[in-house]
Order: C-alpha cells, then sequence, then structure tokens
C-alpha cells in the first residue's frame, strides 16, 4: 500500500520495472530495492517515519559529503516526503555482503580487503562537522557511557571482572579530552562492507553517523570483525595509518572505547534483540580475554 502511494508521486519510483523487499539489517527503515528496464541502473529506496526527516536530511547530506571526498558508498539521489511518509533514495552499491563473503578470500585476500576499508575509513574522516557541538566529545561520550553503565548495572547481567573493567575506564576516560571531531560511520564491521570479486568495493549504512574521535570508529573490529577475519582487521588498522604501526595512544583509546562497548553492547542487545543476548556476551567475553581484560591495551591477535 506505501509503495503504491509512493510510486504515483515519485518519478524514480514510478519508473522502476520491479520492486523488492530488502529485510537484513537493525534499521527500523524499511528497505526496497528498484530495478529499471536498463538493468545496469538499480537503486535503494529506504522509507520511515516522517518524524525523522530532519535526521535522514542531515545522513543525506553526509552522503553528499562522502560523494566530494570520493568515498566508495551509495550516492544521494532524492529525499522528501509523500502522504506522511519519509523516503531516501541512493544508488544501489553492488557487490556481496562482506560478513558472508569474506569467509571465501584467503588470508592474503582478506588482508588486501582490510587494507582498503582502512584507507576508505581514513577518507571518511577527513569530513569535519559543519557545525560545531555545543557539547565536547568528552563531555556527550561520558554521558552516554554513564547512562548505559547505571542501565547495566540493574539489567540483570553480569560480566566477568565488571569492577575492573569500571577501574580501567575510570583510569583512561580523560583521554577523550581534546580528541578532533569529525564524522564518524559508528557502524563500521564487515556488514556494512561489500565486496565484489574478492575485493574491497565500499561503504553501507552512514545512518548511525556521529561526530567524535575517528579512533571511535575501530571499536568494531574488537566486537565484529576480529571474529569474522583477523587479517582483515589487522589490515584495517594498518591501511588506515598507512602501514605504519599504530603508537600507543591509538591503542589506549581503542582499548577504553571497547571497554566502555562492555556496556552499551549488553544495555543495546537486552532492549533491541534480546533473543541475541548469548551471541552478545560470547563476543564481548572474547574481545575481553584477547586483552586479558585490559590488562593489555594491544589485543593478543594483533600482537601475533
Amino acid at each position: 500500500m506505501m509503495i503504491t502511494v509512493l510510486k504515483k508521486e515519485i518519478a524514480l519510483i514510478r519508473n522502476c520495472e520491479s520492486i523488492l523487499e530488502i529485510k537484513k539489517g537493525y534499521s527500523n527503515d524499511q528497505k526496497y530495492l528498484l530495478n529499471y528496464a536498463n538493468k545496469e541502473q538499480r537503486f535503494i529506496l529506504r522509507t520511515f517515519q516522517k518524524e525523522e526527516l530532519a535526521k535522514k536530511r542531515e545522513e543525506f547530506s553526509v552522503l553528499k559529503g562522502m560523494e566530494q571526498l570520493d568515498v566508495s558508498c551509495p550516492r544521494p539521489l532524492e529525499i522528501g516526503e509523500s502522504n506522511g511518509i519519509g523516503y531516501m533514495i541512493v544508488t544501489y552499491l553492488e557487490g556481496d555482503d562482506g560478513e558472508n563473503s569474506i569467509r571465501v578470500c584467503s588470508e592474503e585476500e582478506q588482508y588486501q580487503i582490510g587494507q582498503e576499508a582502512g584507507k576508505e575509513l581514513l577518507k571518511v574522516h577527513q569530513y569535519l562537522n559543519p557545525s560545531s557541538h555545543s557539547t565536547s566529545w568528552f563531555s556527550r561520550k561520558s554521558q552516554k557511557h554513564q547512562a548505559y553503565l547505571e542501565a547495566y548495572l540493574t539489567c540483570g547481567m553480569k560480566v566477568k571482572h565488571e569492577k575492573k573493567l569500571i577501574q580501567f575506564i575510570e583510569e583512561h576516560i580523560h583521554l577523550m579530552k581534546d580528541r578532533p571531531t569529525v564524522l564518524q560511520h559508528d557502524d563500521y564491521h564487515l556488514s556494512n562492507i561489500v565486496l565484489k570479486n574478492k575485493k574491497f568495493a565500499g561503504i553501507l549504512d552512514f545512518g548511525r553517523f556521529d561526530w567524535g574521535d575517528p579512533y571511535h570508529d575501530f571499536l568494531k573490529i574488537g566486537l565484529f570483525s576480529r571474529s569474522l577475519s583477523i587479517p582483515f582487521s589487522i589490515g584495517q588498522i594498518e591501511g588506515y595509518f598507512k602501514h605504519q604501526k599504530p603508537e600507543e595512544h591509538f591503542w589506549k583509546l581503542y582499548s577504553l572505547y571497547l571497554a566502555m562497548s562492555v556496556f552499551s553492547s549488553i544495555v543495546w542487545c537486552i532492549k533491541n534483540v534480546p533473543n541475541e543476548i548469548d551471541d552478545m556476551m560470547e563476543k564481548i567475553t572474547t574481545f575481553l580475554e584477547d586483552h586479558d581484560y585490559f590488562d593489555e591495551i594491544i589485543p593478543n591477535w594483533y600482537k601475533s
């Protein structure tokens, strides 16, 4: 019904040959693949509540910025509201889901894909906030962490050595002060990376974008990517740092953000996908053991 209404109003939808719903992902948006008579032309339609339109316009503007920086990601085509429905249309990025297709790549191919992902992330981080925040990254992130920590302490779940983790965060949280404020993808891992012919093809889903410390975009390596491909994870770091080993300051911040994610990930999972909490706890345990519960700031998979 909704698509029928939009098809009457919007030329890019009206002129397509077929519409296929896409059900992958955690977004509340409804997503559709628009196919045209010209087989090489395919677009993605996202629909959402009209109350989200202001935020979606910001995302649309970010995608325009990515186009100017030549970042490999969908190009923004049209955004608006029709009959009380918000919509955005972007180009379709050809390729396969990185989470699944990385498994059939050799270790060398995985490393090369990671390197390209790191180089592309560095390009994303060249996009500076067009309007300065009234509060600093340190202030915003600290407040978010405190709220997640308080929610965690009453959620009924427990992680091993939680007091040690809380102390580690308290001892390192000052490192967030005076960090640069750039565009953060904020969900940068293999599920949002597209591969084509066993090569990096681009980035998906800027819907969770934020502004803050660029190093925060690496925490999903520890949470997700390292379990799928250690060569990819190493490649992403080394591609970002132009084949140089990261300095200790990077690892301290990486570990700080990963430690914070213990509490935010549990709270988010319980609220949004409670049936996946066991899987999330397993992922958390894995990266905690990688760091010996943050006695080590460099994970064992990188050092080895």
